[in-house]
């Protein structure tokens, strides 16, 4: 899977993963985390989430990734934002008060960059790599981010074969394996979740849980 699947998502209109409201697991949850104001927090694969205002509004300093220009723009337009933008090696920054956007690949971001991210939040990034890509994506990001810090990855799983993602099926085995050697992994929260999510019922599945798993950098 490569950019421009996301890049033609945005461009038609494909967006039924953009969520308009603030994900409720990040609000339950992210308080636990007991991440000090002032925090820089990396979300990758940002799109126009609500969740970057909301983690905001917490006194963090967000640094959203994203690959197409139309969900950044879209991002500070649809919430009255008029960002200060410049060019850099890794991509444009579109920046509004306490949030940056870079807009650009996560898979470029530089050692620099990701060594001033003390947390991240990971909802929409993991599960919308396939297994061939998940491995460098842990390398590349997770790898490089300092030591002690935190952070929220939600996950979700279903049967194999029941569907050909995005969103694609992480069960908690490969969490383990990707995360476990140089995170601490603890899961926060397990459930079943099909009911709620007509729309990928649809597509063919069976049974559908979501994970959530708080993340802690061993030093």
């Amino acid at each position: 899977m490569d950019a421009s699947f996301w890049l033609d998502c945005w461009r038609e209109g494909r967006t039924g993963f953009h969520r308009s409201e603030v994900m409720p697991l990040l609000e339950r949850h992210w308080p636990a985390l007991e991440v000090p104001r002032g925090t820089r927090v990396l979300v990758p694969l940002a799109g126009k989430t609500l969740d970057m205002l909301w983690l905001a509004a917490q006194g963090l300093r967000v640094l959203g990734v994203e690959l197409s220009p139309l969900a950044v723009q879209a991002f500070f337009a649809e919430h009255g934002l008029e960002p200060q933008r410049h060019a850099s090696a890794i991509g444009e920054h579109y920046v509004a008060g306490e949030i940056e956007v870079i807009q650009g690949n996560v898979f470029d971001l530089d050692a620099g960059t990701l060594a001033g991210c003390t947390a991240i939040y990971d909802r929409a990034a993991l599960i919308a790599l396939p297994p061939a890509m998940r491995q460098q994506y842990v390398q590349s990001v997770y790898a490089r981010l300092p030591p002690a810090c935190r952070g929220l990855l939600i996950t979700l799983d279903y049967p194999a074969g029941d569907m050909d993602g995005p969103p694609f099926a992480v069960p908690p085995a490969e969490v383990e394996r990707l995360y476990g050697p140089l995170w601490h992994i603890a899961t926060l929260e397990h459930r079943d979740i099909l009911a709620e999510q007509p729309g990928l019922a649809a597509r063919g599945l069976s049974a559908l849980a979501t994970d959530v798993y708080r993340l802690d950098r061993r030093g």
